[in-house]
C-alpha cells in the first residue's frame, strides 16, 4: 500500500526549518505487517525534542529515515501470532519495543531492551525488517514507529491498547511525554508526598514532570525555564514558585523558597548547563534526575566530594523508567479522572505542509506539544 510520510534525508540543515526543508513529504510503499507485527493508521502524532534531535544531528541515526516516535493511532491489520489486537482497536505507540527476552526486560526494566536499542539504533523494526521503501529502496525506521506517517506498521511489542473515549491528539501524548516526565517522578525519583521538587525544562516532558509531582502531592513544587509563558503555564498548574532559570541569582532564589535546596530536581531541557544547575538546587542528601538528551559530545563535571561528602543521588531516567503495558493504562486512567491534566500541554495543531515551521517554534522553545494531525 501506499502512504504519505515526513522523511529526512540530511542532518543538520540550518534553521530556520521553513527554509531548510529537512523534512520532506513523500508517498512511500509500505509493507503489510510480518509475524508479530501490526499495521496502524496513524490519527496524531506529538512533536518532540527527541524528534529535532535527529534533524538537528545531536542524535545521529541511518538515513533517508521516516520520522517521528510519539503516536496513537487505530488498527487496521495484524499479523501472525498477534491475537490480543484486532481491527477498530485503539493504540498508542511506544519508542522502546522491549523484545521480553534480554536481562533488562527480565528484570522489568523494558526501556533498556537490549534488542530494542539495537534496532532503533539501525532503524528497523524488532525483527530487523524495514517495511517502508521509495522507489525500491529502504527507508529507515525512527525507534521503531515512524510516527510522521498516515500509516505505518510496527512490532506489537510497540503498542498499548488504549480506552477508546480518549480523544487520540490526547493519547498521543502519552507515548512519550507522559511517560517520561510523570514515570521520572513516580518510578525513578519515587517522589513521596511533602517532597520538594524543582522541574528545569518546561518543555512536554518537563511540564509532564511537573504534573507528577503535583499528583503525588509534592511541596513546594518549583519550576524553572527561560520562557515566560511556560512559567505562566506551570503557575496555572499548580507550580507553588515558577523562577527564570537565567536569572543570575537563581540558585539562590531556589534555595530561599525550598529551605536550602529540593529533595528532587528534575533537568528535563537536554542542556548540561541545566543539569549543573539542577545539581546545585538540589538539597544535601537530595537527588538530581536527568530526562534531558544532549549532544553526545558533551560532559557533566560535578564536584566528587560534594557526592559523597553530602551523600547526593544522581540518576538518569530514560522513559520514566517505565513498563509501559502497566504504567501507561494507569496514568490514561487518571487523566480520565482529571487528576491528570494533560490536555492543556496540547499546543497547537499542525499539517504534513507545516511541520518545518513546528520545528523552528520546537527549536526556539516557543512551544509546549504541537500535535500532527
Amino acid at each position: 500500500m501506499k502512504t504519505t510520510a515526513a522523511v529526512l534525508y540530511e542532518m543538520g540543515l540550518p534553521r530556520p526549518y521553513a527554509e531548510s526543508q529537512p523534512l520532506k513529504i513523500e508517498e512511500l510503499d509500505l509493507e503489510g505487517p510480518g509475524e508479530g507485527e501490526v499495521l496502524v493508521e496513524v490519527k496524531a502524532a506529538g512533536l518532540c525534542h527527541s524528534d529535532l534531535s535527529v534533524i538537528d544531528g545531536a542524535r545521529p541515526r541511518p538515513l533517508p529515515m521516516a520520522i517521528g516516535h510519539e503516536a496513537a493511532g487505530i488498527v487496521r491489520e495484524v499479523g501472525r501470532g498477534v491475537d490480543d489486537l484486532k481491527d477498530g482497536d485503539h493504540v498508542v505507540m511506544t519508542f522502546v519495543p522491549s523484545c521480553g527476552h534480554c536481562l533488562p526486560c527480565a528484570e522489568g526494566r523494558p526501556a533498556l531492551c537490549e534488542k530494542a536499542a539495537a534496532a532503533n539504533g539501525q532503524g528497523t523494526l524488532l525483527s530487523g525488517r524495514r517495511p517502508l521503501s521509495l522507489k525500491g529502496q529502504p527507508v529507515n525506521h525512527h525507534m521503531g514507529v515512524s510516527a510522521f506517517s498516515r500509516y505505518t506498521v510496527t512490532s506489537r511489542r510497540s503498542l498499548v491498547k488504549v480506552d477508546p473515549t480518549v480523544p487520540l491528539e490526547q493519547a498521543a501524548l502519552f507515548g512519550c511525554a507522559v511517560l517520561t516526565g510523570v514515570g521520572a517522578v513516580l518510578n525513578t525519583a519515587r517522589v513521596g508526598p511533602g517532597a520538594s521538587v524543582a522541574v528545569i525544562g518546561l518543555g512536554g516532558v518537563g511540564l509532564n514532570a511537573l504534573l507528577g509531582a503535583l499528583l503525588v502531592g509534592a511541596t513546594p513544587v518549583v519550576a524553572l525555564d527561560l520562557v515566560p509563558q511556560k512559567l505562566e503555564l506551570a503557575r496555572q498548574l499548580g507550580a507553588s514558585h515558577a523562577f527564570d532559570a537565567k536569572a543570575p541569582d537563581i540558585i539562590e532564589q531556589v534555595k530561599a523558597a525550598t529551605g536550602g535546596g529540593v529533595d528532587f530536581a528534575f533537568e528535563m531541557a537536554g542542556s548540561v548547563p541545566a543539569l549543573e544547575l539542577a545539581y546545585k538546587i538540589t538539597r544535601r542528601g537530595g537527588t538530581t534526575v536527568t530526562a534531558g538528551l544532549a549532544h553526545p559530545s558533551k560532559s557533566l563535571s560535578i564536584q566528587q566530594v560534594s557526592l559523597v561528602g553530602e551523600e547526593r543521588t544522581l540518576k538518569g531516567s530514560y522513559i520514566g523508567s517505565c513498563v509501559p503495558l502497566r504504567d501507561l493504562p494507569r496514568y490514561v486512567g487518571l487523566f480520565k479522572g482529571g487528576r491528570l491534566p494533560v490536555d492543556r500541554l496540547l499546543s497547537e495543531r499542525v499539517e504534513h505542509a507545516g511541520l518545518n515551521a513546528a520545528f523552528d517554534r520546537l527549536a526556539e522553545g516557543q512551544t509546549v506539544r504541537q500535535v500532527l494531525v
